[in-house]
């Protein structure tokens, strides 16, 4: 109709765009970017996670000055059975003035970059700063990431895949060693613990509802990083460990609303809120790298930091 505002049509950024924009190395500086710039991860309002259809929905909006933007991903946990992924997401983004969308970008890309990120800058903050092992516990995409983005923070000496399905283990040592890594599977639990005690950082990234290494299997001055869930009633890492740790989280209230390791091991009188330290102070100098002691992360994901690489990719351009 005459007169009507015309809205300019989207951009579409798939998975393949949003990695030639945003490497994960630069994925990693963005994130301490903002943080060193003052973004606080408690402005985040939390997720919602209504029940729809055959599954749910996880709504993860943000905000800055400049931008807003919303990452709604599906779950439907039958899908794998109809050849289809269990999670999917997409990501909107829109300027912060008028709210109007103007990129639509591939969300599973997105969150596939930006977790191994968070926990890249990190490890990059808390571990040993000659790391002769890497040990990743899970075979997922997830771990290839983490690999990926670690790589880029320490020179690696050698890198250990632990996980239940020996093909898939296999798949995902072989894919690190392509990229130049020296790689192996460890599948009996006697090889599992001797690379986590010379492992200067651990990767847990997986589904597991209970611990999937040993307190004392760690290191003190190690890092641990546990990425495995969002879920209060699911933990990867005991409270023995969590209790002997320093302990990094992105945000305080997000982990005692979120993280089943941290939410468990404070009820059962492991640790207190004030063992918790916010990734920003860590980021500004704030708290350091323990020696004496291993240094955990646990992260759950969070909306800012979609929306800080989504902003990365649009500043990026063609």
């Amino acid at each position: 109709m005459p007169g009507q505002p015309v809205r300019p049509p989207l951009t579409w950024l798939d998975a393949e765009e949003v990695r030639r924009r945003v490497s994960p190395d630069q994925a990693r500086r963005l994130l301490r970017a903002a943080l060193d710039g003052g973004l606080d991860p408690a402005n985040d309002p939390p997720r919602s996670t209504p029940a729809a259809g055959a599954g749910q929905l996880l709504i993860m909006p943000s905000a800055t000055a400049e931008s807003v933007g919303v990452k709604v991903l599906s779950v439907a946990p039958d899908n794998p059975q109809r050849g289809l992924p269990r999670i999917q997401a997409w990501y909107v983004y829109m300027d912060a003035a008028t709210l109007t969308p103007s990129v639509l970008l591939d969300g599973t890309a997105l969150t596939a970059l930006r977790t191994p990120a968070t926990s890249a800058l990190a490890a990059d903050l808390l571990a040993p700063e000659h790391v002769d092992e890497l040990v990743l516990v899970g075979s997922g995409p997830q771990a290839l990431g983490h690999a990926e983005a670690l790589a880029q923070i320490r020179a690696l000496g050698h890198v250990t895949v632990v996980g239940r399905d020996p093909s898939r283990a296999r798949a995902c040592a072989d894919a690190i060693q392509k990229s130049g890594l020296a790689c192996d599977v460890a599948a009996d639990p006697a090889a599992v613990e001797e690379a986590v005690r010379r492992a200067g950082i651990v990767v847990c990234a997986t589904s597991s509802a209970t611990p999937v290494i040993e307190e004392d299997w760690i290191a003190d001055g190690a890092c641990v990083v546990a990425i495995g869930s969002h879920e209060p009633d699911r933990r990867e890492l005991d409270a023995r460990l969590m209790g002997r740790a320093l302990v990094v989280v992105e945000d305080v209230a997000t982990a005692l609303r979120e993280a089943g390791d941290v939410i468990m091991a404070i009820a059962e009188g492991a640790l207190t809120e004030t063992d918790l330290h916010p990734l920003r102070h860590l980021v500004q100098g704030r708290i350091a790298r323990a020696t004496d002691r291993p240094n955990v992360v646990k992260t759950v994901g969070m909306s800012w930091q979609d929306l800080v690489l989504a902003e990365g990719a649009v500043r990026a351009g063609p």
